[in-house]
């Protein structure tokens, strides 16, 4: 008797494909996920997911899903989201930004000194001073190596300056200068007159709009590069370390900033000045990710940091006992 070999699920830090979909049904086919399209003349049409090396998948307008076929894809541990056109916003907030795959079988390691650190204050500022860092270094390289109009001493200077702020709003404030900084000099390398960052924006007539709208796409994205990042370390996503005391999602925000510098704004003013496709930018982004192995960056950096901080003795000196 012939023994049927079932494919091995890829490591989640190493997965290739992200989904977005609209107007498709999508259920399980013979052991497969599938979604059903129908052509031009009216004929149906079965698309295969590869579930074993998908990371996450969003379902847009028109979209449904069978449970046998989120029963599937929760086997192979592929987050799903109800989003809005184009990607956003996301509607599926169950554990916040994602519907999660309900397995017990992660790692409770990364959880528990994730916790035992942000329980103090003094460690989680140096958490939260430990990203801004990261972010502006692997900003001020991938600016760099995708040859974008961004002088190198904007990242420095970020990165110098976070060393004198001693609270999570101090950090804030010089994460938020340092945002418009990176704004301006975008939008005047592709000529977007009088940026403003306009969350929400429903219109697409101008190349303004239309950045706009490329960026809050984007950033639900590198959302989901994040929230599969956090789930698939076990790390609840209600232990931020510097966005939101009101939301307990936030540590997903924390994490997308890591990369959303690099990896959405420079594609996001470059299509919105060209009047480009979403899908064609959705493209862009998803490729750019996997070139430049996203996940396993963030999830290395993730894993090593309570080591980082735990051998600080300035930092573990000033936590309560």
């Amino acid at each position: 008797m012939k023994t049927i070999r079932r494919p091995q699920a890829v490591m989640i830090s190493k997965r290739a494909n992200v989904f977005y979909l609209e107007h498709v049904r999508v259920m399980q086919k013979d052991e497969r996920v599938v979604y059903l399209t129908e052509s031009q003349d009216g004929i149906d049409q079965f698309v295969s997911i590869p579930d074993k090396n998908t990371a996450f998948i969003l379902l847009g307008k028109g979209t449904s899903i069978t449970d046998a076929a989120v029963r599937k894809l929760s086997e192979s541990n592929v987050i799903v989201g109800f989003c809005g056109s184009g990607g956003s916003p996301l509607f599926a907030e169950m554990d916040v930004t994602f519907l999660l795959p309900q397995d017990e079988y992660r790692p409770p390691a990364h959880a528990q000194r994730w916790f035992a650190l942000w329980m103090a204050e003094p460690s989680r500022v140096a958490m939260g001073r430990a990203f801004l860092q990261h972010r502006a270094a692997w900003d001020k390289n991938m600016f760099a190596k995708l040859d974008m109009p961004v002088p190198g001493d904007v990242f420095e200077g970020f990165a110098a300056g976070l060393d004198s702020c001693a609270t999570t709003s101090d950090l804030l404030s010089a994460e938020a200068h340092f945002a418009k900084e990176v704004y301006r000099h975008l939008a005047h390398a592709f000529a977007i007159q009088e940026f403003r960052r306009e969350p929400g924006a429903k219109k697409k007539e101008t190349p303004l709009q239309r950045v706009n709208s490329f960026l809050d796409h984007g950033n639900y994205l590198a959302y989901g590069y994040a929230a599969v990042a956090l789930h698939g370390m076990g790390i609840p996503y209600f232990l931020p370390v510097l966005h939101g005391k009101t939301r307990r999602g936030a540590l997903v925000f924390d994490v997308a900033d890591l990369f959303k510098d690099w990896l959405i704004m420079p594609a996001a003013f470059r299509c919105g000045g060209q009047n480009a496709k979403d899908g064609v930018f959705r493209a862009q982004i998803i490729e750019l990710a996997m070139q430049h192995d996203v996940l396993d960056h963030v999830m290395t950096f993730v894993s090593e940091l309570p080591g980082k901080i735990m051998n600080n003795p300035g930092v573990i000196g000033a936590m309560p006992n």
